[in-house]
């Protein structure tokens, strides 16, 4: 078992259950009028972290009011200036995710631990594959990530902190999965598991899963973050996905849906694209299916706690394998979630 971190309220390692994460795609500088609201629904889905890149000390006072707006803790990403992360400090974050490689002087990063320790704050070592030190003894790949880490955390130590969550990402996904498999072996550090620069929705999600999948599965991640080139609501419902195919986390929508094919005579794919947020910010233990014609709608809508079917202009929905109503297209989306409300 792992040591325990507290990321501010959040447990991450030891017993706690893995924890997902995702990072904000819009500049501090254009922070959204409706950032909370969105942060609400990200969290419904299942996201546990938000991690904020924090260039420039002049966005301040729109990272004080990320952190007071969002429901989840609030991770300061910073990258070469270790003053970025004395003041994400003072703007209230509950981590610092830090490559002490690209901070420079070890004294600078020493000043970074120092404060955190005083605040009770988190630290995540963030190396990736590209940012390493010279490989001067010609070591592979994993084993330059994992001994680079340790000498990271071997300067925590020495300043008495030990609130540390380690991630070790590269592009590569059999680097990835080797440098954490080594990690593990030789250290009980939680890490964050990732693939860094995995692509778009299809290849991120290919690539991560396999690669975390395996890790998972042996006991080794305590969070992890799926990184797509693409929406954070994708990249936290299929970190969340994950967790729940491999039993790892309970409750939520199980969603069920068809797919495209000439037999088609109802659009799910896009009645899916705008019901999906919704039904995985929901917390009822349930499976939903959505079907797009009369070959296996009614047979998966018998399996499923409620189903649509289309079928042409018409929309038959199911509740527990039986037809409930007949609807048109247009109303099918209110008439689904009143009955998911009311179930």
């Amino acid at each position: 078992m792992t040591k325990q971190v507290a990321l501010g309220s959040l447990l991450i390692g030891g017993n706690a259950p893995v924890s997902v994460q995702t990072m904000y795609d819009v500049p501090l500088s254009d922070l959204e009028p409706k950032f909370a609201s969105r942060m609400e629904v990200l969290k419904a889905m299942g996201c546990d972290v938000m991690r904020i890149s924090y260039p420039d000390i002049k966005e301040h006072d729109q990272l004080a009011r990320a952190v007071k707006e969002c429901p989840m803790p609030v991770v300061a990403d910073i990258h070469f200036d270790y003053r970025n992360a004395l003041d994400a400090i003072k703007c209230g974050v509950a981590g610092l995710r830090i490559n002490p490689g690209n901070i420079g002087d070890r004294w600078k990063t020493e000043e970074v631990v120092k404060a955190a320790k005083d605040n009770g704050l988190a630290i995540r070592i963030g190396l990736n594959s590209g940012s390493l030190p010279a490989n001067t003894k010609k070591v592979s790949v994993p084993k330059l990530m994992t001994d680079t880490a340790l000498e990271y955390i071997s300067w925590f130590e020495n300043l008495d902190f030990y609130n540390t969550v380690v991630s070790l990402k590269a592009s590569d996904p059999d680097q990835t999965f080797e440098a954490y498999k080594h990690f593990a072996s030789v250290s009980d550090y939680p890490l964050h598991l990732g693939v860094t620069e995995a692509g778009g929705t299809v290849t991120s999600c290919v690539r991560t899963t396999w690669t975390l999948g395996r890790l998972l599965e042996k006991g080794i991640g305590s969070t992890l973050r799926y990184s797509i080139t693409g929406s954070i609501e994708d990249e936290v419902a299929a970190g969340v996905e994950l967790l729940r195919t491999l039993g790892l986390r309970k409750g939520g929508v199980r969603i069920v849906s068809c797919p495209m094919c000439g037999r088609k005579s109802f659009d799910s794919q896009s009645f899916l694209a705008k019901v999906q947020s919704r039904l995985l910010a929901c917390k009822k233990d349930i499976c939903v299916a959505i079907m797009g014609c009369q070959v296996n709608g009614p047979g998966e809508a018998k399996g499923a706690d409620i189903a649509i079917c289309g079928i042409g202009k018409k929309v038959f929905i199911y509740k527990k394998g039986e037809i409930f109503c007949e609807v048109g297209v247009e109303e099918a989306e209110d008439r689904l979630f009143k009955l998911i409300e009311n179930l």
